[in-house]
């Protein structure tokens, strides 16, 4: 059975007040061009279909464009709500949608049915677990233990009831311990939505969203199959792509990519505001893509981004680096804030103001406090 992995979409994203609705059209186009010529007998969408749970009009017609080129392809399609999705709006008509191939996630409730397709090798079970929060699985099992994200996948995995003598793929949007972040994805508190990949052991192929970098977790069963776009500068050396996933009997697996050109990608560039004006230095080059600029000039240009834009029509982002900022402390500072986790930076925060770290007993308690915050306003 082949199976087409994909995740992460943020349709409706704004990028640094850029609005990326054209490049994701042109991304969803290549995208079916991909599904057209591989003829995937599923679809999979782990997760972060729109970019926040009331998306633009737009955003959603884009999607239902998406999916009705993939009903009328007669693509079997299994869609979860992410972290940034609206649970509810993903779940709603799902019912309807069902006969036409088109499997949304349902609003967790504790009873997670397979989808069943079959194929040469017999049954391929499909388990679609939304993004989950300890207090969605608490609240359907109260008398369960659930004190972070770990227990709670734990806990909605083996209340599913899987049969391990058939193969069984699951969808989820979590992160998993031992992935790598980007610094467009949505930072925890200190670490406490990691969940260990030995949850996953009983699926044949976990389609994994909520990371934008494509990779595996421990082995290719377990894989994370990126975004389709790049979504902060963190993400300029990411290849991006689909994956594709063959499963034969059970037991027997394999995963590749196909990649994926967009309309505009991101680059970073530098040097003095001569060099990159020179005509030699930017002719030939994409002077359309997505850009950071840093220029090295030791005197700030006055209107400077406006200037290059009649060049660069798509900046982005610009800075300095000169002997101002580096003494400053300035370049790179908001990037290595933006890595950090809230726990980091309250650690650091707190050591700052009272020269001395906080003791084990203080972390706890703010670890104790944030994950509260965090359940209730995430």
């Amino acid at each position: 059975m082949k199976l087409i992995h994909l995740s992460d979409l943020h349709l409706g994203k704004r990028l640094n007040e850029f609005s990326m609705m054209e490049d994701q059209a042109y991304i969803l186009k290549e995208i079916l061009d991909v599904i057209d010529e591989e003829e995937p007998d599923a679809v999979l969408i782990a997760g972060d279909v729109y970019d926040r749970s009331l998306p633009p009009e737009e955003a959603v017609h884009l999607f239902d464009d998406f999916l009705c080129s993939l009903a009328e392809q007669k693509r079997q399609t299994f869609v979860i709500s992410g972290n940034h999705d609206s649970a509810q709006r993903v779940a709603f008509g799902g019912r309807l949608m069902d006969p036409s191939g088109i499997h949304m996630s349902p609003v967790y409730d504790g009873d997670v049915k397979p989808v069943v397709l079959e194929d040469e090798y017999g049954p391929v079970c499909f388990y679609m677990l939304p993004f989950l929060k300890p207090i969605h699985v608490r609240h359907q099992f109260p008398e369960e233990t659930i004190e972070d994200y770990a227990d709670a996948v734990r806990c909605a995995i083996e209340h599913m009831g899987i049969d391990t003598q058939k193969r069984n793929v699951l969808l989820c949007h979590q992160f998993i311990s031992g992935a790598s972040r980007s610094d467009s994805e949505e930072i925890s508190i200190g670490g406490l939505d990691e969940v260990p990949a030995e949850v996953l052991k009983d699926f044949d192929y976990a389609a994994l969203g909520h990371l934008h970098g494509p990779q595996n977790v421990g082995s290719e069963r377990i894989r994370y199959c990126g975004t389709p776009l790049k979504y902060s500068f963190s993400e300029v050396s990411h290849e991006k792509s689909v994956t594709i996933v063959e499963l034969a009997e059970k037991g027997e697996i394999s995963v590749r990519t196909a990649p994926l050109k967009p309309l505009h990608d991101m680059r970073e560039i530098r040097g003095s505001y001569e060099e990159l004006t020179l005509r030699s230095n930017y002719e030939g080059t994409a002077t359309s893509d997505y850009l950071h600029v840093t220029l090295t000039d030791e005197m700030d240009i006055p209107d400077a981004i406006s200037r290059l834009r009649t060049i660069y029509p798509n900046i982005m982002k610009l800075d300095y680096d000169n002997t101002r900022t580096r003494s400053e402390g300035s370049v790179g500072a908001a990037e290595d804030v933006s890595r950090k986790s809230p726990m980091e930076l309250i650690e650091e925060f707190y050591e700052q103001q009272n020269g001395q770290p906080m003791s084990e007993v203080q972390q706890a308690f703010c670890r104790e406090l944030a994950m509260k915050i965090w359940e209730v306003g995430v």
